[in-house]
């Protein structure tokens, strides 16, 4: 499910299924050298949280990325939003990005850290593959979140 009026909908009737959200992180640097790079590693997050999203769709809901420019990191609290999140009615947050600094956070918040590959020059098929192949990694952190409610 996204955060969109229909699907809020849905969500607000059927609670007890959806029990987890999938909040990315995404890092945005506007600097001539890095800007490239920082646009491939959105369009690789957001590939891939839609592509979860439709393979779970009914179970989790997706979130729009909280993204931030690197001098205001810090005033992004994951501990805060997971706290948020889970007084909505969520029993998992999951937290997904392409910034390995966040890892530094792993034991406060469910986080789930993907080096970034760059999808944009690849044909369908093989951006197909590739997510699928990342979902692969994602799926046993779900199911482990999931086994222990």
């Amino acid at each position: 499910m996204f955060f969109n009026v229909q699907d809020v909908s849905q969500f607000q009737s059927q609670k007890e299924f959806i029990d987890t959200v999938i909040i990315p992180l995404l890092s945005v640097n506007l600097k001539d050298d890095t800007i490239k790079q920082s646009s491939s590693s959105a369009h690789y997050l957001m590939s891939l949280t839609s592509f979860i999203e439709q393979q779970f769709k009914g179970r989790l809901m997706l979130m729009p990325p909280f993204s931030y420019i690197e001098q205001s990191k810090d005033s992004i609290s994951p501990v805060k939003l997971q706290e948020e999140f889970r007084s909505a009615g969520f029993k998992h947050v999951v937290f997904i990005t392409c910034d390995h600094s966040w890892t530094s956070l792993k034991d406060e918040v469910d986080l789930i850290w993907l080096p970034s590959i760059p999808l944009e020059s690849m044909d369908l098929s093989v951006k197909k593959t590739i997510l699928e192949d990342q979902l692969k990694q994602v799926i046993p952190v779900l199911s482990s979140k999931w086994s222990q409610s």
